[in-house]
Parts: C-alpha cells; sequence; structure tokens
C-alpha cells in the first residue's frame, strides 16, 4: 500500500522533516513547481511569450502567497468572534470561495495587463488557472506526503 513507510524505505530519514522546516520545504517546492507548470500553462492558454508567462506565474504566485497570509488573519479574527466554534463544512466552503474571490479580484487584472488580454479573457484564463491548482494541489499534497510522511498533526500521536 502506498501509505505504508515500508513501501518507501529510501526516504525515512526524509520523514522527519517536521515543524516550521516541514512548512518551508512545502511552500518553496510548492510554489517553484507550481511557477514552471502555470507558466507552461499561460504560455500555451494565451499563447504569450514564454517570459511573459513565467512573469505572470511568478506574480500570481507572489499575490497569492500574500493574500494567503493576509486574508487568513481576517478569516480567523472573523472566525474569532463567531459563537459556534470548530470548522464545519459550510465554514470551510465559505473560507476557500472567500479566498479564490478575492484571489480572482486581484490576478484578472494582473492577467490582463501583462498577458494583453481582455478581461473576459483574463478571467477565462483564470478559471483554468483554478481548475489546474485543485488538480495540481491534491497532487502535489499527496507526493509530499509520500516523500517527507504525514505531519505530525495528521498521525494521531
Amino acid at each position: 500500500m502506498l501509505s505504508d513507510p515500508a513501501a518507501f524505505p529510501c526516504v525515512t530519514r526524509i520523514e522527519r522533516v517536521q515543524g516550521p522546516k516541514r512548512k518551508i520545504v512545502y511552500i518553496v517546492s510548492f510554489e517553484l513547481i507550481a511557477i514552471v507548470l502555470a507558466s507552461t500553462l499561460l504560455r500555451w492558454l494565451a499563447d504569450s511569450p514564454v517570459a511573459t508567462a513565467g512573469i505572470t506565474a511568478a506574480a500570481s504566485s507572489a499575490i497569492a502567497m500574500g493574500w494567503n497570509y493576509f486574508y487568513n488573519i481576517l478569516f480567523e479574527s472573523w472566525e474569532a468572534r463567531q459563537p459556534r466554534k470548530g470548522r464545519s463544512v459550510l465554514r470551510r466552503i465559505v473560507h476557500a470561495v472567500g479566498f479564490e474571490a478575492g484571489l480572482v479580484a486581484m490576478l484578472v487584472p494582473l492577467f490582463a495587463w501583462v498577458l494583453g488580454v481582455d478581461l473576459l479573457t483574463a478571467l477565462m484564463l483564470n478559471a483554468a488557472m483554478i481548475v489546474f491548482f485543485l488538480v495540481y494541489a491534491f497532487l502535489f499534497n499527496l507526493a509530499f506526503d509520500r516523500v517527507f510522511g504525514l505531519p505530525l498533526s495528521a498521525q494521531g500521536r
């Protein structure tokens, strides 16, 4: 079974990466791979030069990371004031939709400006990127956990 650590004997040393070091390895590897893949996708979808697609992907990555940080501060501040504690499915959906809506509001004008397309085309490109990132994030997380093991929070220890 793929979740069995014995299936990957060569990564037992790597599996011990936890805490802040794990988060840094995760963020850096996720974003670097995402920039390469997103650049390729934008190059293909927008028929733009490699450099332009790369700049757009790198700028999008930086904006997404900054937005993620600030959005979670805002969301958690709102969440702390709610009478019902915990994270229900509805609250998680609200969190995800709010994050994506804010990101779209920032990235659509960026895509239009940098890629030289109209706002509707930029919105469609952004929609394609959202679908790409849903699939990419799922597969990346699966692979990351296979290589580095589950975080302590998911190990039930």
